[in-house]
C-alpha cells in the first residue's frame, strides 16, 4: 500500500496542525510525533481498500491448525523455561461506560466477586507457583484508567507476580471541519483527547521504556489480549511453537459464528498474511465478507509477538497500519478520531501465522448479556480460570437478549435474586420491567416480554421451557 503525495491544501493543513500541537503542553514531544505522522497518512489518503481478486485463502501453514501445533514439553524444567521467555500483557485502556460503570472495565466484578483484574492475577500467580517462573504482568492503560488502576494493582504488592503499568499515548481530537486540534479551541478537560487505539501497543511499550528493561530480562514474547476477555489466559503450546519455529507474531482466530460475521479475518494477500477488516471491504463485497461459508475465522485480538522484533519494526517506523477514523460528537463539535488496531501489524512481522483455536479461548465480556452467561452454572471457576461446564451438550452458548432495563451492571444484578440455571437454555429474550426470583431454571427457547407500564416477577424456583411468557398466567 503506497502513500500518496500530499496536496498543495493538505500540505497547509498540516504545516498548521503541526504547530498547533507544538504548543500542547500535556503531551509528550513522541506523542506529538506520533500523532502528526498519523494525520499525514491519513491525509496522504494511504489506500485503505483491498483488490478484492488479490484475496486468498490462507493455508493450514498461514493458519495453523491448533490441533497441528508443536505439543507442550512434558517436563516441568522445559516449561519453566519457555515461561521465563514471556509476559503477559493486557490491553486496560477501556472504561466500562456502556456498562453503567465508571472507572476501568477490568474492575467490574465478574464472578464470586472478583473481578477481570483479579481472575487475571490469580491465572499468572499460579503459573508461577506451579513452575517456579516469573511471568510479569503488564497493564498498558489509557490516560482515562492511569489514575484508578495505579490505586487497584496496590491490593496486589503481596502476590508473587511483578505488576508493571504503562499509558497508550494522548492524542487530540481534531475539529472536523478546522482541522484543527480540539484543546486547541479551549476544551481543557479529557474530552479534548483520545486514546488511539490499541495498534499504539508497540510504539508505547518502546517509548515507555518497558520494551527495553523486559528484553535485558531475558522475555522474549508477549502475550497481548483484552483485558475483558475471560478466554485469553496463557497457552503453552501456542508460546513453544512460535519459539521453535521462530514465528515473530501469532493471531489467534476461531471460527466464526453469526454473531461474529463484522469480525476481522485473515487472508493471503500479496504473498502475506494479513488483516481484513469490514472497513477495508468494498461495498459490493460486504456481504461476501460477512458469509461464514467463505470467511470462516475472525480475529480473538490474542496476540503472541516477538519483543525483539517489536524493538526492530517501532525503530524504523515501520508499523504502518491501516488507519481507522473514527468520527464522534464533543458538546455539539464534529470531531475525527485517528486509530490503529494492533491485528492489523501482523504483516509486517517475519514468519506471522494465525492460529485457529478452540472458541474457549474467546470470551469476552461486552455486555450484561454476557456476564449472565458467565455468572450462570454454564461455567465454573477454578484458580482464575472460567472454565466452560461440561455438563453442556451444546457447543455454542445460549444467545441472550437484554432489554436496555438491564443494561448497566448494578440494573442488571438488581433483577435477579440468583442467576438462574441455563445449562439447557437456547436462546432467551427479555424486554420491560421484568424481575427474576431465586434458583429459576431456563430451558430452550424463552421470550419473557412484560407488557408496558407492567411489571412482571419470575417468582422463585420457576422451571420455564420453549415458552413466550408475557404475564404471571403465563409462567
Amino acid at each position: 500500500m503506497t502513500a500518496a503525495t500530499l496536496s498543495a491544501a493538505d500540505s497547509e493543513k498540516l504545516s498548521k496542525l503541526q504547530s498547533s500541537v507544538a504548543g500542547l503542553s500535556q503531551i509528550s514531544d513522541n506523542e506529538k510525533s506520533g500523532f502528526v505522522n498519523l494525520v499525514s497518512r491519513y491525509l496522504s489518503g494511504e489506500a485503505q481498500h483491498v483488490d478484492w481478486s488479490k484475496i486468498q485463502t490462507p493455508t493450514d501453514k498461514v493458519v495453523v491448525p491448533y490441533d497441528s501445533l508443536i505439543p507442550t514439553p512434558e517436563d516441568p524444567a522445559e516449561t519453566k523455561k519457555l515461561l521465563d521467555k514471556l509476559v503477559v500483557l493486557k490491553l486496560n485502556g477501556g472504561l466500562g461506560t456502556t456498562m453503567g460503570c465508571t472507572g476501568p472495565k477490568s474492575v467490574i466484578e465478574v464472578r464470586n466477586g472478583l473481578t477481570f483484574l483479579d481472575l487475571i492475577v490469580i491465572q499468572i500467580e499460579s503459573l508461577n507457583s506451579k513452575y517456579g517462573c516469573n511471568v510479569p504482568l503488564l497493564l498498558m492503560n489509557s490516560f482515562n484508567t492511569h489514575d484508578d488502576t495505579q490505586k487497584i494493582v496496590e491490593k496486589y504488592a503481596k502476590s508473587n507476580i511483578e505488576i508493571h503499568t504503562f499509558n497508550q499515548s494522548q492524542y487530540p481530537r481534531l475539529v472536523a471541519n478546522e482541522f484543527v486540534p480540539l484543546p486547541c479551541k479551549g476544551t481543557t478537560s479529557k474530552d479534548g483527547w483520545y486514546p488511539p487505539g490499541h495498534g499504539d501497543v508497540f510504539p508505547s511499550l518502546k517509548n515507555s521504556g518497558k520494551l527495553d528493561a523486559l528484553l535485558s530480562k531475558g522475555k522474549e514474547y508477549v502475550f497481548i489480549a483484552n483485558s475483558d476477555n475471560l478466554g485469553a489466559v496463557v497457552d503453552l503450546k501456542i508460546l513453544n511453537h512460535l519459539i521453535r519455529n521462530k514465528n515473530e507474531y501469532c493471531m489467534e482466530v476461531t471460527p466464526k459464528t453469526l454473531a461474529d460475521v463484522k469480525g476481522g479475518t485473515l487472508i493471503s494477500y500479496e504473498g502475506k498474511v494479513q488483516l481484513l477488516e469490514i472497513a477495508q471491504v468494498p461495498d459490493e463485497h460486504v456481504n461476501e465478507f460477512k458469509s461464514i461459508e467463505k470467511f470462516k475465522i475472525f480475529n480473538t485480538n490474542n496476540l503472541w509477538v516477538n519483543l525483539n522484533a517489536i524493538k526492530r519494526l517501532v525503530e524504523a517506523d515501520a508499523l504502518k497500519m491501516e488507519i481507522i477514523p473514527n468520527p464522534k460528537e464533543v458538546d455539539g463539535v464534529k470531531v475525527l478520531q485517528l486509530e490503529t488496531a494492533a491485528g492489523a501489524a501482523i504483516r509486517f512481522y517475519d514468519h506471522a501465522i494465525g492460529s485457529n483455536v478452540p472458541r474457549s479461548r474467546f470470551l469476552p465480556v461486552k455486555a450484561t448479556s454476557d456476564l449472565l452467561l458467565v455468572q450462570s452454572d454454564l461455567y465454573t471457576l477454578n484458580d482464575g480460570f472460567v472454565i466452560r461446564n461440561k455438563a453442556r451438550a451444546n457447543p455454542a452458548n445460549p444467545s441472550i437478549e437484554l432489554g436496555p432495563e438491564f443494561k448497566k451492571v448494578a440494573n442488571f444484578l438488581g433483577r435477579f435474586k440468583s442467576i438462574p440455571s441455563i445449562i439447557g437454555l437456547d436462546s432467551l429474550k427479555v424486554t420491560g420491567d421484568v424481575w427474576f426470583g431465586a434458583n429459576i431454571t431456563l430451558k430452550g427457547k424463552v421470550v419473557i416480554a412484560a407488557k408496558p407500564g407492567e411489571k412482571l416477577e419470575i417468582p422463585n424456583g420457576a422451571v420455564i421451557e420453549n415458552k413466550e411468557i408475557n404475564g404471571p398466567k403465563d409462567i
